[in-house]
C-alpha cells in the first residue's frame, strides 16, 4: 500500500516546532497545516474543473468526428479558441506555483518522479507565456512532446502510489515515490494534479488553439 504522510509528523521535511511544554504544537506549525489544507483543496478543485473540461472536450470531439453531432466543437472553439494559448500558460503557471508551494512552503520533499514532472512542466510557463504574447500557435510542435512526456510520468507516478510492486528504480528510500503527501476528494494527489495540468495543456493546444475561431472569428461563420 502507498504510504501517507498525513498524521505522521516525522515524515515532514521541516518538522513542526513544539512549545516548551512539549505537548502543544507551535501555532506556526498549525497555521502551516491549515494553509496546506486550504491550498491543496483549492488546487484539487482546479483539477476537478480541468478533468471535466478534458473529458467534455474528448466527448464533443468524438461526437463531432463521428458525425453523430456535427459541429459539436464549434461553440466551444469559438469561446475557448481565442484564449487557448493564454489558458495553457495559466495552467502551467498554476501547476508550477502549486509545486513550488508544496516543496518550499509546506516542506514536502520532491521525489525523483516529482522532479521529472517538474522538468517537463516548469519550462512551459515561459514558453507558453511567450507563445501567448506572440499568438504563436506553432509552439505546439515543441510543447506537445514535453506535455506528453510529463503526462506519461505523472500517470506512472500515480500507478506507483496505488499499485504496490511497480518498479521505482529512480526513487530513493529517503524520499520514496509512493509517499502520498496530499490527498483530496479521495483520489487527487500531487501526481494527479500534475497529470491534470499536462492533459489540460494538451487539450487546449490540440483541440482549441489554432482553430479557425481562434485566429479569425469571421472564418467560422
Amino acid at each position: 500500500m502507498a504510504r501517507r504522510a498525513r498524521g505522521h509528523p516525522a515524515l515532514w521535511r521541516r518538522r513542526p516546532r513544539m512549545v516548551s511544554s512539549g505537548h502543544e504544537q507551535h501555532p506556526s506549525a498549525r497555521g502551516r497545516r491549515v494553509s496546506v489544507l486550504v491550498v491543496s483543496t483549492f488546487l484539487a478543485l482546479l483539477v476537478v474543473v480541468a478533468i471535466g473540461v478534458v473529458l467534455l472536450t474528448v466527448l464533443l470531439l468524438g461526437l463531432d468526428r463521428s458525425r453523430l453531432l456535427p459541429g459539436a466543437m464549434d461553440a466551444p472553439r469559438a469561446i475557448v479558441g481565442p484564449a487557448a494559448l493564454w489558458l495553457a500558460a495559466l495552467v502551467a503557471l498554476a501547476a508550477t506555483s502549486g509545486s513550488l508551494y508544496f516543496s518550499e512552503v509546506a516542506g514536502f520533499e520532491p521525489c525523483a518522479l516529482c522532479w521529472y514532472q517538474r522538468i517537463a512542466m516548469y519550462p512551459l510557463v515561459l514558453v507558453m507565456g511567450i507563445a501567448a504574447w506572440r499568438a504563436d500557435v506553432g509552439i505546439r510542435r515543441y510543447v506537445v512532446p514535453m506535455a506528453v512526456i510529463g503526462a506519461a510520468i505523472s500517470a506512472y507516478h500515480i500507478g506507483v502510489e496505488r499499485l504496490p510492486g511497480l518498479p521505482t528504480g529512480a526513487c530513493s528510500i529517503a524520499v520514496p515515490c509512493d509517499l502520498i503527501w496530499v490527498e483530496r476528494f479521495g483520489f487527487i494527489t500531487i501526481p494527479v494534479m500534475a497529470l491534470a495540468g499536462f492533459l489540460a495543456i494538451l487539450v487546449l493546444l490540440l483541440a482549441y488553439a489554432g482553430s479557425p475561431s481562434a485566429t479569425d472569428p469571421e472564418s467560422a461563420s
